[in-house]
């Protein structure tokens, strides 16, 4: 599987640009796995990155499309992005960024394909970390 080693890059990027990166993953590309999440805003705004990021990925983890498959994705996640040594917002957004990519893939698909779907999630999360940084001045 090709991988683009996202936690490589996170740590360079600005925390006003990880709470973005961080909000696109869990409101716009989590819907490919069907994990519709809508935040509830009134326990966020306001929040400075490192407040709010932590309060939104809580309130996104209790969305669960499939409780089983969301708790062995996050086990999973969670184990990868620990090895990964990051700090800060870059650990959330490394989890986040995981988690979703790895709930994509539906059941029924061969190796094959879910790899395929794994690579294109990951390639959609660095085009958007891309732009993302762009934005705030960081080019990746």
């Amino acid at each position: 599987m090709s991988d683009l080693a996202l936690h490589n890059y996170l740590p360079r990027v600005p925390d006003a640009a990880l709470q973005e990166y961080i909000e696109w993953c869990v409101l716009e590309q989590a819907q490919a796995a069907e994990c519709n999440f809508t935040p509830d805003r009134s326990k966020l705004d306001n929040l400075p990155p490192e407040d709010y990021v932590p309060k939104l990925i809580e309130q996104f983890m209790k969305v669960k499309p499939d409780p089983i498959k969301a708790g062995l994705v996050a086990a999973i996640a969670g184990k990868e992005a620990d090895k990964h040594a990051l700090s800060g917002l870059a650990i959330a957004a490394d989890f986040v960024s995981l988690y979703v990519k790895y709930l994509i893939p539906k059941e029924g698909s061969t190796k094959e394909q879910a790899e395929e779907i794994l690579t294109q999630a990951s390639q959609h999360q660095y085009e958007k970390l891309t732009e993302v940084a762009k934005k705030h001045g960081v080019d990746l």
